[in-house]
């Protein structure tokens, strides 16, 4: 075991990213060895510098952080990679855990946190709050959208009618109330309002 955790920080708003190095950077035994400001230029970092630790952002240009974090465990199966967000809709933490990240953490949590989910994580262990485990809970015990469903809803939140979601799907509007009806169910909401914010909640549609 190294006596410097080496790190990588994978966060693309600028202020927020110099802030992460800056502090880390003054911590004893924790070393940033480099940062990026996209999705696929963490993926070329990773290969080039294989930190100890790396903090990824969730919602990232080019290639999104669960992507992002899949394609680094899928060369790199023993990488341990925290995924730091001001997003915690469950679908974005299931899919985040799912790609194989070690931890899951919320910007608005203190420092002191964050250095010892680092700590946590390069032991080997895993890191998430009890209130991200709760959100992912949730999730495990609900049934999943199927693919068709998940798209019902994406233009359910883009504001489309039903008559608009069968043309642009090009199915029946039978057809679409049929998967309105089912998504409705699972979703555990009475209408097409509360869908598209729960939806929206939840992390399964994000808005553009």
């Amino acid at each position: 075991m190294s006596e410097e955790i080496k790190l990588l920080v994978v966060e693309d708003h600028h202020i927020v990213r110099q802030g992460l190095v800056a502090l880390l950077n003054t911590v004893p035994g924790m070393a940033v060895v480099a940062e990026a400001s996209d999705g696929d230029a963490g993926v070329e970092l990773f290969r080039k510098h294989q930190p100890d630790v790396t903090l990824m952002d969730l919602r990232l240009p080019k290639l999104g952080g669960a992507e992002a974090v899949a394609k680094i465990r899928s060369e790199f199966p023993a990488a341990r990679i925290i995924v730091l967000t001001t997003f915690d809709g469950d679908e974005d933490i299931y899919r985040a855990l799912q790609a194989g990240a070690r931890g899951y953490l919320l910007k608005g949590m203190f420092g002191d946190e964050l250095l010892d989910a680092i700590r946590v994580v390069h032991a080997g262990k895993t890191r998430i709050p009890p209130v991200v485990a709760e959100r992912l809970a949730n999730r495990m015990g609900g049934s999943a959208l199927t693919g068709r469903e998940l798209e019902v809803l994406q233009l359910i939140v883009a504001g489309q009618s039903n008559k608009e979601i069968g043309g642009t799907l090009s199915i029946s509007e039978a057809t679409v109330k049929s998967h309105i009806n089912n998504l409705l169910s699972k979703l555990g909401v009475t209408d097409r309002t509360q869908a598209a914010t729960t939806a929206i909640q939840r992390g399964l549609v994000h808005l553009k």
